[in-house]
């Protein structure tokens, strides 16, 4: 009888380990740091991103950690370990706890968990897990634990994506969908135009009143805050930094907040030369008036979340620097 020739099986292409990298980074992940001791009683604790569910009954979860990690030994051995998924504002933790060789926990407010486990504060969430069992994985271990204990916080998570931190947005399913002109092509809703434009004279309604119970119009309050960055600034550097927002000379504004004593010149005035600064008076009134600011900001942002209103500053930052045609900038060298 002919014995018959094995089947050749078709040999896989090689991955690119680079291009491969990025194809993973495609997945949004969150970011989390794990937290162990050591057997002589040190906190060791890394950053990861592998972190992920397994079971829920019993409450199981995992990550992984490269076999070349130097904290590998600590964690193969520990009975315990916490995971805490890091919120939006927790950044610079996270980049801490990436670096080796550094005291990751100097200055941090730590508790003692399961099995002396050291946990974090300020996190979205946190669990507290008994080592199940660990799994090979190629150039990487990957550890199995069973939850004993966990706690969690209405914080938007700090999510990793193509190599970059990222911020999260909820989707809110009660917004209306956004409305167009009866007329084709007419002014829409979502036009990001009239978004600004709506949000930015509802942000500072408030603010308009209690400029006006002070004294001061929109252009002099506009002045008076430009003011408290920079002392000592010209006309013409006024008319540069704020001409967007002012619809007019800033000279006659000037001359007017004199007279109120809010602002002092030095040098020939009307001209060139002169520099305008705050009087003591003024200052004092205007910081008055910016802390009421701050406090209405904080109102407002706590309307829809802390968390959801740093990714909304940040939105605004990477859209005013991709959209700048060359502004002066007030707070340079202030």
């Amino acid at each position: 009888m002919n014995a018959v020739a094995p089947v050749e099986q078709p040999t896989a292409p090689a991955l690119d380990p680079r291009a491969f990298r990025a194809a993973l980074g495609s997945f949004a992940t969150g970011v989390t740091v794990i937290t162990a001791r050591a057997a002589d009683g040190t906190p060791v604790g890394l950053t990861a991103n592998s972190f992920n569910s397994v079971s829920l009954e019993p409450p199981m979860v995992l990550w992984s950690l490269a076999r070349k990690s130097l904290s590998l030994p600590v964690f193969a051995q520990a009975q315990h370990w916490a995971v805490h998924v890091l919120a939006a504002d927790q950044e610079a933790l996270s980049t801490s706890f990436a670096r080796s060789g550094t005291d990751k926990f100097a200055g941090l407010a730590m508790e003692d968990g399961l099995g002396g486990v050291p946990l974090l504060e300020g996190c979205a969430a946190r669990f507290q897990c008994r080592t199940a069992f660990q799994h090979e994985g190629g150039d990487h271990l990957i550890f199995v634990g069973e939850v004993l204990a966990f706690d969690r916080a209405e914080r938007a998570p700090l999510v990793f994506h193509a190599g970059r931190y990222a911020l999260a947005a909820r989707r809110d399913p009660q917004l209306p969908q956004a409305r167009s002109a009866r007329v084709a092509g007419g002014l829409g809703e979502d036009l990001l135009g009239y978004l600004l434009g709506r949000a930015y004279f509802q942000c500072h309604l408030e603010m308009r009143e209690r400029a006006a119970a002070a004294g001061l119009d929109e252009h002099q309050w506009v002045i008076v805050a430009a003011l408290t960055v920079r002392d000592g600034v010209g006309v013409a550097e006024l008319e540069a930094a704020l001409g967007y927002v002012l619809d007019g000379p800033v000279e006659p504004v000037l001359r007017s907040l004199r007279a109120q004593g809010w602002v002092t010149a030095t040098g020939s005035d009307p001209s060139s030369t002169a520099r305008y600064t705050l009087t003591p008076d003024g200052r004092d009134r205007s910081l008055h008036l910016l802390a009421a600011a701050k406090a209405h900001e904080a109102e407002l942002l706590a309307r829809f979340g802390y968390d959801e209103g740093a990714l909304l500053k940040l939105q605004l930052q990477k859209f005013i620097a991709a959209t700048n045609p060359g502004l002066p900038d007030l707070w340079h060298d202030a």
